[in-house]
């Protein structure tokens, strides 16, 4: 394909308007390179250094997704053989990989995000009508990856032995600092924020020939030269044409005025080709002129988007980088046990900024060194120090605040003021101190969710990257003698401790020098979060530090029907399995539930408009013998306890009672067997011919070769069986959650998709199990599976009974199985008919917004 026709189909993520831009209009900022010489250079050129390419995964899981069918739930086998064949290509030219993913939506991208899960859903309602309507898979130009593809693909690569990582943050900027920091060869993506930051080279993945190795390198020094700036004015210009951070509309006016008053306008450019060349031009003969005289508010028309803006800049400052466009202050000075600290990232510096660990607190604290004493001097004390607490000064009331309280000296928490219900709130409590803490407020009704401390002993642990930690063979730049820490977005991100909401001004915005960012987190026990911190950044577990930490989580787009009354989304009938988790992570709310604080759950289903997230509470299971802790789930070696991690699995499913069957069937089907009970249980419109096709998939899935499952053609696409295959995929991602809550009692690779679902396989036994074909012929005449399948299907028709749930075949239903879900109450709940008890025949995607708390099971059967 033509390399301009695949520029110019730019990505949504990063700077508005400038991949078409280069595509089209700054060509020779593209040069085509080859990795194998590439590598071969930088060997010469750093003898003992392994070339590093650092990999942003979520920007390469549409190349890598080469498998023809994507819309029967993924063809897992397929994929993870592509993974193995572009790993194996570059370690066979020496090259080492390094994946990074995302894990976590930061706050001010969170708009941004909403706005693409939205678009996603016209595009999936599309899909739809698409296969309504020609009964086939559209497309590749309506191409959606399959649900659980960056959750799996952590876990492929890790099999395939390759270092995975996730991201603390948004993982362009971890991406980017580890490039900067380790001398590595390049960046391999696809967005445009990499020729923003000042960091190595950036390729591009969609111009990869996996073959060849060639590839397209977009040069930030041509962009710059093309554009009359300097690298330094780089994210300056991202700000002002907008980005995951700046609304597009911020800046539309003056993006306007410049060109009105841009005399080079190129008629055969297109518009935004011409607004970037304004802007520049702008930048370069305006602002220049200026710069140092005068602050950038004072040039721009910031108003009261002036702290999102500068926060919008300091999005690309790596670790020890400093802008020339903020008005830079004095040094900051804190005074801390006697000793005086330097809060400068001056690059020129050259001193290293090493992590230490507080043995009385066992709170990870950054470290500093001055250049002249050489003396690493702590940046936060430990609790039994009573030392001087820091102070910050507000810019705005003058007013000194304490950042940091000694939990002994009985010191003022640091707080903040809303000019709306003028309430001080506490950001942080110390031990024993029962004060609560302001977790989230509603935007639309302001309702304010408390947690109290309790006599919690509540740490507020400023965590080291276990990243940086790592030994690496890599060396550093002989021109960087800088060792710079990767996630460091707590001390060198623009968000103070303070309140750091633009409209309430309590911060300085021009100060972008680092910060101590403390976090206020669900979880007291600084060493449980410890562990589930480690787990996440090394891409062992999902969702339960985000949960741990910020009570927060996000689930994207899935392939829903919002048509379909018979089939609820997969949001709400997992929901109950993730609230009983909230409540073993949450374990410090177990006995005084009630106060317990809601988790805001974000999560993509028809009618969702995502104004602000579900606010979805604790729901609390019975295990036997009781809940054990996660201090006994996750670092207790006894053999006793895989026991109890296994109990406290079933309870999360509900399914206790079902143990002994479950035990005896063999891997991998247990986990199968565990997840299409659980979805049987919750879904009346699931019937015979359903079970039969998940079982026989699973089972004619062991004997098939890659190959075999690449020529496979089911008949026709069937929009019903395109939502189960999601829906099973969104349970084994579930499973994912479940089991790193309880600390690993089965082996990840039990529910790895490519080992138990292929999604063309599932849809071939779905339509011949619709048709009514003999269960001999879903196994393809094979007696050994059928001693299985028949095993499998008792064990799972046995469980759901003990639950007062008969599976029966489609020709027993009546009219009572509509598939239609009611509401009762403020809650909603199903019926065994399927209909509800009261509001006749109100289906379940009637929801409204997501304002809702939600405390009970509602879609438990009754």
């Amino acid at each position: 394909m033509d390399r301009q026709m695949i520029l110019s189909r730019s990505s949504v993520m990063g700077v508005r308007g400038l991949q078409g831009f280069v595509g089209s209009t700054c060509p020779h900022i593209c040069t085509v390179v080859n990795f194998k010489e590439l590598a071969e250079h930088h060997r010469s050129k750093y003898p003992g250094c392994t070339p590093t390419i650092v990999v942003d995964a979520m920007c390469c899981l549409r190349y890598w997704y080469t498998p023809e069918s994507w819309i029967c739930g993924g063809q897992w086998r397929e994929y993870f053989s592509a993974l193995r064949d572009f790993v194996k290509t570059f370690t066979a030219v020496g090259i080492k990989l390094i994946f990074f993913f995302d894990g976590m939506v930061e706050q001010d991208k969170r708009d941004e995000w909403v706005k693409r899960r939205l678009k996603n859903n016209r595009e999936i309602s599309r899909i739809f009508h698409y296969i309504k309507s020609h009964k086939e898979q559209p497309g590749r130009n309506m191409f959606f990856i399959p649900s659980g593809l960056a959750v799996f693909t952590r876990f492929a690569l890790k099999t395939l032995g390759q270092e995975t990582l996730c991201s603390l943050q948004e993982a362009d900027y971890e991406v980017a600092s580890y490039g900067l920091q380790h001398n590595c060869l390049g960046i391999l993506g696809e967005d445009t924020d990499y020729l923003i930051y000042d960091t190595c080279p950036y390729f591009s993945i969609s111009e990869l020939c996996l073959e060849s190795l060639d590839t397209v390198m977009l040069c930030r020094e041509k962009l710059c030269e093309s554009l009359g700036l300097r690298v330094a004015d780089l994210p300056l210009l991202a700000c002002l044409l907008g980005n995951d951070i700046i609304p597009e509309g911020m800046f539309e006016s003056f993006r306007y005025k410049c060109l009105s008053s841009y005399t080079s306008v190129k008629e055969n450019f297109d518009k935004k080709g011409n607004i970037i060349l304004a802007v520049s031009d702008h930048i370069s003969k305006v602002l220049h002129l200026y710069q140092g005289e005068k602050k950038l508010e004072e040039l721009l028309p910031l108003g009261p988007n002036k702290a999102l803006f500068y926060k919008g800049m300091a999005s690309y400052l790596l670790p020890g980088q400093k802008s020339p466009w903020v008005f830079q202050k004095p040094k900051g000075i804190l005074t801390l046990d006697k000793q005086v600290i330097s809060m400068s990232s001056d690059p020129e510096s050259r001193e290293e900024v090493p992590m230490c660990s507080d043995p009385e607190s066992k709170q990870e604290v950054p470290m500093y060194s001055d250049p002249e004493p050489r003396q690493e001097v702590p940046m936060c004390t430990g609790p039994e120090s009573r030392q001087e607490v820091p102070m910050c000064s507000d810019p705005e009331s003058r007013q000194e605040v304490p950042m940091c309280s000694d939990p002994e000296s009985r010191q003022e928490v640091p707080t903040c003021s809303d000019p709306e219900p003028r309430q001080e709130v506490p950001m942080c409590t110390g031990p024993q101190s029962r004060q609560e803490v302001l977790i989230w407020t509603d935007p639309e009704s302001r309702q304010e969710i408390l947690c109290t401390g309790h006599e919690s002993k509540q740490e507020v642990p400023i965590c080291t990257d276990p990243i940086s930690k790592q030994k690496d063979s890599m060396c550093t730049h002989p021109g960087i003698n800088q060792k710079l820490p990767v996630a460091t977005d707590f001390e060198f991100k623009l968000e103070a401790l303070m309140c750091t909401n633009p409209e309430i001004k309590q911060e300085d915005p021009t100060n972008v020098g680092p910060e101590i960012k403390q976090q206020v987190t669900m979880v007291s026990d600084t060493e449980i979060l410890k562990i589930a911190r480690t787990h996440h950044v090394q891409a062992e577990s999902y969702l339960v530090y985000n949960i741990m930490s910020s009570g927060e989580i996000e689930c994207s787009n899935t392939l829903e029907d919002e048509l379909d009354q018979a089939l609820p989304s997969q949001a709400f009938i997992y929901r109950p399995i993730r609230q009983r988790v909230y409540s073993l992570l949450l374990e410090d709310c177990q006995d005084v539930a009630s106060t317990c604080p809601a988790v805001k759950e974000w999560f993509v289903y028809p009618g969702n408009p995502l104004r602000h997230p579900d606010l979805v509470r604790p729901l609390q299971m019975t295990v036997p013998g009781g809940t054990p802790s996660l201090k006994i789930l996750w670092l207790n070696q006894e053999p006793e306890i895989q026991v109890r991690r296994l109990d406290t699995l079933l309870a999360c499913f509900n399914l206790s009672s079902s143990r002994e069957e479950l035990q005896a069937v063999e891997s991998p089907f247990q986990a199968l067997c565990c997840l299409l009970i659980y979805l049987f249980v919750q879904v009346d419109t699931l019937c015979l011919e359903d079970l039969h096709a998940f079982i026989a998939q699973a089972l004619c899935l062991q004997g098939k070769s890659t190959s075999q499952l690449v020529n496979l053609q089911p008949d026709y696409i069937n929009p019903r069986a395109v939502q189960l295959g999601s829906l099973l995929v969104r349970g084994l991602t579930t499973l994912v959650l479940v089991n790193s809550a309880c600390g690993f009692p089965w082996k990840m690779s039990d529910f790895m998709p490519w080992n138990i679902f292929d999604g063309k396989l599932f849809h071939q036994k779905y339509l011949q199990s619709e048709k009514g074909y003999a269960v001999e012929v879903l196994l393809e005449q094979n007696r050994s599976r059928l001693t299985k399948f028949h095993n499998l299907k008792a064990v799972v028709c046995k469980a759901c009974m003990k639950e007062n749930r008969r599976i029966t075949g489609r020709a027993h239903w009546g009219s009572h199985h509509a598939g239609r879900w009611g509401r009762q109450g403020s809650s909603y709940h199903r019926t065994g008919s399927g209909y509800s008890r009261s509001s006749q025949g109100q289906p379940w995607r009637d929801q409204g917004p997501g304002s809702r708390q939600y405390e009970h099971d509602q879609w438990r059967r009754y």
